[in-house]
């Protein structure tokens, strides 16, 4: 799978007050960002993609097909806003991945068998502990 490249002018950057690291930096800095992106206007993917994206994260999406991600895991405003780039990069990537096809199987004849054994065994096992009454 190719590697999507998201250019700068499609995305729209919002800072704001972080709850996480930071000490004292934290009440005062804006360091927590979010990064949105609208799905229908990007250039960035096909209108296959596009339509795939808007059905797999519908819930991510907001009323007006905007994904938002957010990013405050780090001290600088810089490092966060290129996480989120990324962690938006890897969301796409992976909404588009489609999964692999399930191939049926079967178990393996001796498994079936051992496993009727087993039954069989216990069977005996619990028949062996009946009381038996006899009538004289």
């Amino acid at each position: 799978m190719n590697k999507i490249q998201i250019s700068e002018n499609e995305l729209t950057f919002k800072a704001s007050r972080s709850s996480g690291p930071g000490g004292q930096n934290v009440n005062k800095l804006n360091t927590k960002v979010a990064v949105s992106v609208n799905i229908e206007t990007c250039t960035f993917l096909t209108d296959e993609q596009k339509a795939f994206i808007l059905k797999k994260l519908s819930s991510r999406l907001t009323k007006d097909n905007r994904l938002i991600v957010e990013s405050q895991r780090f001290r600088t405003q810089n490092a966060n806003r290129d996480f989120a780039v990324e962690k938006m990069t890897d969301l796409i990537e992976s909404a588009l991945r489609k999964p692999k096809k399930r191939k049926p199987t079967k178990p393996s004849y001796s498994s079936v068998e051992k496993r009727l054994k087993q039954k069989k065994r216990r069977s005996d096992t619990k028949r062996s502990r009946e009381k038996k009454f006899s009538m004289q």
